[in-house]
């Protein structure tokens, strides 16, 4: 599936999936049954996101900033992260989906990594959708760690500072050898992309929705896709230069 300046299904969407909380408020429930509703959003999107022959999907779970959230609600994350893992890993494998997590994985628990490293590892052969899922990650961190990849390969004499340039650093970024995202969707109403894929969004068409990410689906995100369809990206170019692409 080519890239495409205009229109078509995008290669690659990264989804910001916010709104859960206020989902469960709105409803006078504990967020925990936010959360639980959106993991059913996960898996509208996932398979709609295959069926439409999406090439990446990425899904920011958890960001470096939300293990400042309420001890008990990053714990209760965490433990779905286990049982989606537990309850899902199958039937992504068994429709040829590869399962691909990034993020600052060491600070998870040994068990929760444990979980994603198998995953992957089940998965690593399948020549369907790649399902990226982001957990744990800031846009500054996955940087920062390049940077000090950079850095410790200079210091080791395997690189030259001078052939250090855009390629090299995002050779060394977490979505390395995946394409850029074409579309990024946030729901829930802001409109921010709150230290997500920092360097990857640099031409990334972006599309917000007041849609609360339990109540995002299969519909919205044609809506979302439709609207992609019509922009026209220019990379820079002049609109005749972009046309002519």
């Amino acid at each position: 599936m080519k890239n495409s300046s205009s229109g078509g299904i995008p290669r690659h969407i990264a989804v910001i999936m916010d709104g859960n909380g206020r989902w469960a408020a709105a409803r006078a429930l504990p967020r925990t049954a936010g959360h639980g509703m959106g993991v059913r959003s996960v898996k509208q999107v996932v398979e709609a996101c295959a069926k439409r022959e999406v090439e990446v999907l990425t899904l920011f779970a958890f960001s470096s900033e939300n293990w400042q959230r309420p001890r008990e609600e990053v714990s209760m994350l965490m433990n779905r992260f286990l049982e989606a893992l537990d309850e899902e890993i199958e039937g992504l494998h068994k429709n040829g989906l590869r399962l691909h997590f990034i993020g600052n994985l060491a600070q998870l628990s040994t068990a929760l990594r444990e979980r994603m490293e198998a995953a992957m590892k089940l998965t690593a052969n399948n020549t369907g959708m790649v399902l990226v899922i982001a957990v744990a990650y800031g846009g500054r961190w996955d940087l920062a760690t390049a940077a000090r990849e950079l850095a410790r390969r200079c210091a080791a004499g395997e690189l030259q500072s001078d052939a250090i340039d855009e390629a090299a650093l995002g050779g060394e970024l977490a979505l390395a050898g995946l394409p850029d995202p074409d579309l990024l969707i946030r729901t829930g109403g802001e409109q921010r992309i709150s230290n997500f894929l920092l360097w990857n969004l640099a031409y990334t068409e972006l599309y917000f929705c007041d849609t609360l990410w339990p109540d995002f689906g299969a519909r919205e995100l044609d809506v979302a896709i439709e609207h992609f369809s019509r922009r026209q990206r220019r990379y820079g170019l002049t609109p005749g230069q972009a046309g002519t692409r």
